[in-house]
């Protein structure tokens, strides 16, 4: 049984002290994913890598009462919140320089982990919502490449689905994704 499974299991056993145990254990892992999609932020950013581990940590941990499940769902979880922190600066941003604006949004912009836009970021976050009650598998496919930066074999080892069915899930989502944004804008 590895460390990680242990703490897990002793978090699920409702020990919330393990969870300080957790995050050396996955701390790098959460930095590399922060650091690669922090680096293909637009430029001008404030929010480091480290500081968007940090802040999604402490959701995670601050909620109290979490338990995660396996490492699937942690990561999962950490996706999300890290979705929520960026998605939180962006509306933020957009409230005090943007006006409101809304521009188009072409395909090729929803690819893995690329500069995007406050009003882009948005606007994926919110067909995302949409996309999960049609198709959560899509959802969090489309979280952990977008949001956490994974690529799409590791996003596929991590939510146990074949290759060739994670690029088909990839490929179905994305073209959900842009039919809704499209009717949005």
């Amino acid at each position: 049984m590895s460390d990680v499974t242990r703490i897990f299991d002793a978090l699920e056993a409702g020990q919330p002290q393990a969870a300080e145990e957790l995050l050396p254990l996955v701390y790098e892992e959460l930095r590399r994913i922060a650091a690669a999609k922090m680096a293909h932020e637009a430029p001008g950013q404030t929010l480091q890598p480290t500081a968007l581990v940090h802040e999604a940590w402490l959701r995670l941990v601050g909620q109290g009462g979490q338990s995660w499940q396996n490492r699937r769902h942690f990561f999962s979880a950490a996706a999300e919140a890290m979705r929520r922190i960026l998605i939180e600066r962006a509306r933020r941003r957009r409230r005090e320089k943007h006006g409101g604006g809304l521009q188009r949004v072409n395909v090729d912009d929803l690819d893995l982990a690329i500069t995007t836009d406050d009003e882009t970021l948005l606007r994926v976050s919110e067909a995302l919502d949409k996309l999960n009650a049609v198709d959560p598998v899509g959802a969090e496919l489309i979280r952990l490449r977008f949001f956490a930066g994974l690529s799409n074999v590791d996003a596929a080892e991590l939510i146990n689905l074949p290759e060739r069915t994670a690029k088909r899930t990839w490929a179905y989502a994305r073209a959900w994704l842009y039919e809704e944004i499209r009717r949005q804008g």
